[in-house]
């Protein structure tokens, strides 16, 4: 198969790109800047938001669509959430109208909002971030173009992320820029809440092999599907890389949207990982 994959030299975007060329698929990497992307790749330097018509001839072989680009991910109330909706949207409909069916759009679990416990398909959506109701938003307006024009829509819902650690902006990144100043302690929460955590590169696995079928749609959680309190996830990796630095509990509040503990339902996508192996 032949992937197109928007915002190929993001965090996420590079893993997926690789992964796909390991397991012998064509890739078209398109992103505003592709230096950090595999160089088996096709490569196509655009702003998706401002160029695409005059590149829609080259997607006209692509048999699906991976839709990762997003910009500010890592700054959850930015304004240009809310400005860039209706730009996503209005890609994903011109693609789709030149025969790309089978879409693929990465979500978050900030479209939840505040939550405790398991989330699944069904879980109601309430996001309290300028970047949990712009996915919320576009997630809800693709209903309509998958009836539209017959697409064959995944939403691929992602959890927290950790793995490839200097090419992040996590606190896992944080902490090892500041093991590298010489810092003797690093300031933390409590620690106490519990997240579902999902190393990127088992991330890049489960994104493109959701993709890449067609049988099981909808919302798919990308996750674990287990909660693990930060600090036992920040202490074992202190631990595992080694590290001097010591964290300092209590220094900074938890997030206001932060449940004491939430997880993905994981059933879909280990249906689609055990069908594929």
């Amino acid at each position: 198969m032949k992937i197109l994959v928007t915002g190929a030299n993001g965090y996420i975007g590079k893993n997926v790109v690789k992964w796909l060329l390991d397991n012998k698929n064509d890739v078209l990497a398109t992103d505003i800047n592709l230096d950090k992307v595999d160089e088996r790749a096709e490569k196509l330097v655009v702003n998706l938001f401002e160029n695409i018509d005059e590149h829609l001839e080259k997607f006209k072989d692509i048999d699906a669509c991976i839709h990762l680009a997003w910009r500010n991910g890592f700054v959850h109330n930015s304004i240009t959430h809310l400005q860039d909706i209706s730009k996503h949207y209005e890609f994903l409909e011109k693609i789709s109208k030149i025969g790309i069916k089978n879409i693929n759009v990465i979500g978050t679990m900030h479209e939840i909002g505040y939550w405790e416990g398991e989330i699944n398909e069904d879980t109601p959506t309430n996001p309290i971030s300028f970047y949990g109701i712009a996915k919320n938003t576009l997630r809800q307006s693709l209903k309509i173009l998958e009836k539209s024009e017959n697409i064959e829509l995944k939403w691929l819902r992602v959890y927290y992320i950790q793995g490839d650690d200097r090419n992040n902006n996590s606190i896992f990144s944080k902490i090892l820029q500041k093991e590298e100043e010489g810092a003797e302690k690093f300031p933390f929460t409590t620690g106490i809440n519990k997240y579902d955590f999902i190393n990127v590169f088992k991330l890049a696995e489960m994104i493109s092999k959701a993709s890449l079928q067609t049988e099981i749609k909808g919302i798919i959680n990308c996750c674990s599907g287990k909660a693990i309190s930060l600090k036992d996830k920040v202490e074992s990796f202190l631990l595992e890389n080694n590290l001097k630095i010591k964290l300092e509990y209590g220094v900074f509040p938890d997030r206001e949207y932060d449940s004491p503990a939430l997880w993905g339902n994981n059933e879909k996508i280990k249906e689609i990982i055990n069908e594929g192996e």
